[in-house]
């Protein structure tokens, strides 16, 4: 028996491969599946079976490209519909694959289709949990990701977790290995650790949400507590996963087309695409194109997309780095945006060459705004809550990046004012939208929140009322 978790660190997800006597199960597959099937020729080894643990909201999933590629079933849990063919599987349906055996557990909650599989090795012992997004490691999954329509509220769907958690998984033994199918990053839970494989034994210990003495009513209020409002990616996604999608061979096609200077111009013009750059922030403030907005590859790219752009059908214009306009291309369409329409060849300084117009974002480091700080500069910090919360600067303005439009009007109008992140990633990702915006009095803070602590600026702690216990 063999299991491999394929993890995709850009999306915080990990995928399965299940291998056991020549027959192979693939659970929650990535969108671009030719490294499935390559690992299993290269066994000498068959797909027998697609599961699913729900229907993705974070990414779409390989499962409708690699039926038709292998021709293996898709497995659904109990309660889901889809627009393709698929086994929709009963609570405790079995699956045999070679020696071992893969028994469908139906835990609803995240969503109500969600469903977990116990692998069960050659001797029959209970061996691990392909949990999805009902068990992560640290957390459990979000309840408020009710599919249209579903007329349940995110209380109603986080009990429905309790139960499943307490009647069908905390049930098993300490030593059953838990493969959970996110870790720390995924919007898809709140406290989700670094590991990505555990056990059971340690769940009960360490995670919060699996507290033995725990009441149905106080799991409910701490799983519903500090929720985030999911980014607006997450329903387009979910149809894709049910209704199903273009196979990614005709989306790499028409993302991979290079444009001249001219050609690109033309149809940002003509298609109203959004100019997307995802180089690194340090070449994008040196020289970009206006308007362009920057979420560089080399970061948190596809979940950003998401967050930021929001409509997945939105055409868009890539300027990459050389040679990495296919990766560009593969990873937008991991989380359902389809529609590139190619990239600028030769990259920015073909751009530069051809003597067109560019835009510049001015930078400067933490030494610089330590020496400005008595003159009371303008401080904007782009990190999330919980970053500004443990520790900033104290005249800074929280204006966090994934509700950046929400303070378009915060920000002064002409007077200089000063962003910052934790590293220098996400604060660039902000200039490109304010810019965007027609606000270019700004400057950023080379290097971040790092930056500021290494060169001794005062910070201090401040805790919101609304989040004293």
């Amino acid at each position: 028996m063999k299991i491999e978790q394929i993890y995709t660190g850009c999306l915080a997800q990990g995928a399965y491969y299940i291998e056991s006597k020549g027959e192979v199960a693939i659970i929650d597959p990535l969108r671009e599946v030719k490294p499935y099937i390559g690992k299993a020729q290269q066994n000498k080894a068959t797909i027998k079976y697609i599961f699913e643990t729900h229907f993705h909201a974070d990414f779409v999933s390989g499962h409708v490209t690699l039926a038709k590629e292998t021709g293996a079933p898709i497995v659904f849990g109990p309660n889901a519909d889809t627009d393709f063919e698929a086994i929709i599987a009963t609570d405790g349906q079995q699956f045999k694959l070679g020696e071992i055996t893969i028994i469908a557990i139906h835990t609803p909650g995240h969503t109500m289709e969600s469903t977990s599989y116990l692998l069960k090795d050659a001797e029959g012992n209970n061996h691990a949990l392909f949990s999805g997004d009902t068990l992560f490691l640290g957390d459990v999954g979000r309840p408020d990701l009710a599919q249209k329509g579903a007329n349940i509220t995110q209380e109603e769907l986080a009990g429905i977790l309790y139960d499943s958690l307490r009647n069908k998984i905390m049930t098993l033994e300490d030593e059953v290995l838990v493969y959970p199918a996110h870790g720390a990053g995924s919007a898809c839970g709140k406290n989700l650790s670094k590991e990505t494989v555990g056990t059971i034994g340690e769940q009960k210990k360490t995670n919060y949400a699996l507290r033995a003495s725990m009441t149905k009513q106080e799991f409910i209020q701490e799983v519903t507590d500090g929720l985030l409002p999911p980014p607006v990616y997450f329903p387009a996604n979910v149809k894709l996963n049910k209704e199903g999608y273009k196979d990614i061979t005709e989306v790499l096609k028409t993302g991979t087309k290079a444009l001249s200077p001219e050609a690109f111009e033309h149809l940002a013009t003509e298609s109203s695409a959004l100019v997307l750059d995802v180089r690194h922030q340090d070449d994008f403030a040196k020289g970009h194109i206006p308007n362009a907005i920057f979420i560089g590859l080399d970061g948190g790219f596809a979940p950003w997309v998401g967050a930021l752009i929001g409509d997945v059908k939105h055409p868009i214009l890539l300027i990459t780095p050389e040679r990495r306009e296919e990766e560009a291309v593969t990873r937008l369409s991991r989380v359902g945006f389809d529609n590139t329409l190619g990239y600028l060849q030769g990259g920015f300084s073909n751009w530069q060459h051809s003597g067109k117009g560019y835009d510049i974002v001015h930078t400067a480091d933490a030494n610089k705004l330590k020496s400005l700080l008595p003159y009371q500069p303008s401080i904007f910090d782009v990190r999330k809550e919980g970053e500004f919360t443990a520790e900033r600067i104290p005249s800074a303005k929280h204006t966090p990046l994934s509700r950046i439009n929400e303070f378009l009007n915060d920000f002064p109008k002409e007077k200089t004012f000063y962003i910052h992140c934790a590293g220098g990633y996400r604060s660039m990702i902000a200039a490109s939208i304010l810019k965007s915006r027609g606000i270019h009095n700004l400057v950023d803070i080379k290097g971040g929140f790092k930056a500021i602590k290494e060169v001794e600026i005062e910070t201090t702690n401040h805790v919101c009322p609304s989040t004293i216990k």
